[in-house]
């Protein structure tokens, strides 16, 4: 625990003007970002007595090491650097959001040259229309199926429409009328973007113009005795009103706002949105967070207006946003949701009407979300807490391993051979500082030797960052000077391998349990367990010891182990497939300086293969465009030194197929093998 004091800046040098701090504990990871209208006011009451301190904010100055600022010219410049700063640091203290799910929306790809409308999670894509979030993906597609009678979009992925224009013949959407075919030449694209732009502005809230065409079109069928077209059209019309019944008016003037609302205890909260469009809900979405730090309401919603329009530019950024209770500082809120939206935005607390009738149903979202986190998160908790405690129990650990890290090594018949490294805390895993190894020490396989190669390389670094912070107290790090210094990071992101497990667990049983902890004792390191996990009989290796431990077959540590285990194994394989399937595509023109990817195809293109390529002439070579003399006489001698590949061979036929090798075109499979290397690809890969 440190001691506030020990950093404390002096009186004179923090500014009395707006900006953005950071404090950084004894690893410079930055663990707490915010803003202040005068840093010197805010800073100085971090220093004050601990007892006066809110418990929260204690434990995070007793945590930093460090405090550093950036002044900044306005308010709304600090809200903006500080929004940047958590994004791109991820603090510990700071409050972040959770999507207690990942909301689907509507999407309307309009960056295509043929738009397609289609249900999209995840980030938001530039050139793409979105409307929503929306609860399920079933609510979007029975919305979209009754519109397409009306606004016939394509919605078909991009090999039905390739598959489609080869052919000649449409899908069976095109076929009865729910997609007007572009693939094959029905519409032109800008009749087919024209129905999209339709399709947007219907779904956007732009409802009566299209009601009141079709009406219109109606009567006027009916009166020329077109009573097919008519019934039709009446139909049309029908089955646009059953799409907006499925939203309800809740705002009676067509009004376009968000509202949010916030549930909260000591120790949670869940904020609720509702997007309101055209009077109308278009979407909800809810976000859960942790109190980590003292804040009020208002400082809730100013993060959560932070997160919901942070990466948000024009009309998704409505012109009204309604909110339980207001930020400290309103005005650069205002000002921020404004630039963001390209006009004003009106940020206040609703209080009489139906909005605030529609606040309190947003209120009561809110509660019920909370309510079901906390019993979700007891249930998980208490689990993920008996497994570490299972495992501390098991293994003689003096604590529960809050972070474990476990290695797996995966190759095919002693190719590619690569390992992995996956991390988990607090029992959840941590993708983001998960790793990948190349193993470069020696060629060919050797399960035992590639994880003393990988173990040592990563705490080799660990060591080289404790001696470059200066935590290293002996004055020497063994094996820092692996060339691998790279890693350092001044700016505080988490990413990085300075941060020690206090469980290595090894996929593997004794002989790589042993390997790993030769490898931590040659380094000094004295002070992490290390275990493994064989997988024929479950049981669990550690050093030194004869006989495994056996953990019982209902144990929530054993469970947790084999998490662990199998997600290293998948992460291992995954890279080693990925490198495999590299190989196999590679050409010997790769080893051509200075020719590039287009040069390639254009040889490839020209000769058929790269067999013939091999055959041709330097003159005949220098007729590719943009190759010259000596690009050519490069090529011939690269090509007369690789030796031809193997023949593939058609698994289903045996017939050699001798006019291509692996990897010279386009169109070739990215894996060609033997009738028998594919048997062992399917046995021996681990």
């Amino acid at each position: 625990m440190a001691d506030p004091s020990s950093y404390r800046p002096k009186p004179g040098q923090i500014p009395d003007s707006p900006g953005v701090y950071k404090f950084r504990d004894e690893h410079r990871r930055v663990i707490y970002v915010g803003k202040a209208k005068s840093l010197r006011q805010r800073l100085a009451s971090y220093f004050q007595d601990l007892t006066n301190l809110h418990p929260r904010t204690r434990t995070m100055v007793t945590t930093a090491a460090s405090v550093e600022w950036t002044v900044v010219s306005t308010e709304v410049e600090a809200l903006q650097l500080e929004y940047s700063w958590i994004k791109e640091f991820d603090p510990r203290f700071n409050v972040k959001y959770r999507d207690d799910k990942s909301y689907p929306y509507l999407a309307v790809t309009m960056n295509e040259e043929f738009p397609r409308v289609q249900v999209m999670r995840g980030h938001k894509r530039k050139g793409v229309r979105y409307f929503g979030p929306y609860g399920h993906a079933w609510a979007i597609r029975d919305t979209v199926d009754l519109l397409l009678r009306v606004f016939p979009v394509r919605t078909c992925s991009a090999g039905v429409f390739k598959n489609a224009a080869r052919t000649g013949r449409p899908c069976l959407l095109g076929y009865i009328g729910k997609c007007s075919a572009p693939c094959v030449g029905r519409v032109t694209a800008e009749e087919h973007r024209e129905l999209a732009e339709e399709f947007s502005d219907f779904m956007a809230g732009r409802t009566g113009t299209y009601i009141r065409r079709l009406e219109q079109r109606m009567t006027d069928a009916a009166e020329e005795m077109e009573y097919e077209r008519a019934a039709r059209l009446r139909d049309d019309i029908e089955a646009l009103k059953k799409a907006m019944e499925k939203n309800a008016v809740v705002l009676a003037d067509a009004t376009d706002a968000d509202l949010m609302a916030v549930a909260e205890d000591e120790l949670e909260a869940a904020v609720q949105i509702f997007h309101v469009r055209g009077g109308r809900v278009r979407g909800q979405r809810g976000w859960v967070t942790d109190k980590v730090e003292a804040v009020t309401t208002g400082d809730l919603v100013e993060h959560a207006l932070q997160q919901l329009y942070g990466e948000e530019t024009g009309d998704t950024v409505p012109k009204e946003v309604l909110v339980p209770a207001l930020p400290d500082l309103v005005e650069p809120v205002q000002e921020w949701l404004a630039a963001r939206r390209g006009s004003n935005v009106s940020l206040r607390i609703p209080q009489r009407g139906d909005k605030k009738a529609l606040m309190e149903t947003v209120q009561r979202n809110a509660l019920q979300a909370l309510a079901l986190h906390k019993t979700k998160r007891a249930s998980d908790l208490t689990t993920r807490s008996r497994a570490l405690e299972e495992i501390a129990e098991a293994l003689v650990l003096d604590s529960a391993p809050l972070r474990i890290e476990c290695y797996d090594i995966s190759h095919l018949q002693g190719d590619d051979v690569v390992a992995s490294m996956v991390v988990f805390e607090d029992g959840l895993q941590r993708k983001g500082e998960y790793r990948r190894f190349q193993i470069k020490g020696f060629a060919g396989q050797d399960d035992v030797r590639s994880m003393h190669e990988v173990i040592t390389r990563r705490f080799r670094r660990y060591l080289a960052e404790k001696e470059r912070t200066g935590e290293w107290t002996d004055g020497e790090s063994e094996g820092a000077g692996d060339g691998e210094h790279s890693f350092t990071e001044e700016d505080g992101r988490p990413k990085r391998f300075a941060y020690p497990p206090q469980l290595v667990v090894v996929d593997g049983g004794r002989p790589q349990v042993a390997a790993a902890r030769r490898a931590l004792d040659e380094l000094g390191i004295d002070d992490i367990a290390v275990c493994g996990l064989a997988k024929r009989l479950e049981e669990v290796w550690l050093p030194h010891d004869d006989d495994p431990v056996v953990l019982p077959r209902s144990s929530e540590g054993l469970y947790l182990l084999q998490r662990v285990r199998d997600e290293a194994h998948r992460f291992a394989i995954t890279y080693q497939r990925a490198k495999r399937a590299k190989r196999f595509k590679a050409s010997p023109l790769d080893e051509v300086p200075g020719l590039g990817e287009t040069r390639k195809q254009a040889l490839i293109k020209h000769f058929g293969s790269v067999k013939k390529l091999r055959s041709a002439t330097i003159d005949q070579i220098c007729e590719i465009p943009g190759v010259g003399r000596k690009t050519a006489e490069a090529i011939a001698v690269a090509l007369a030194q690789a030796a031809p590949a193997a023949p593939a061979v058609n698994t289903a036929t045996g017939e050699i197929m001798e006019d291509e090798e692996p990897g010279t075109t386009p169109d070739s499979p990215e894996e060609p093998v033997s009738a028998g290397a594919s048997y062992e690809r399917r046995g021996q890969e681990t």
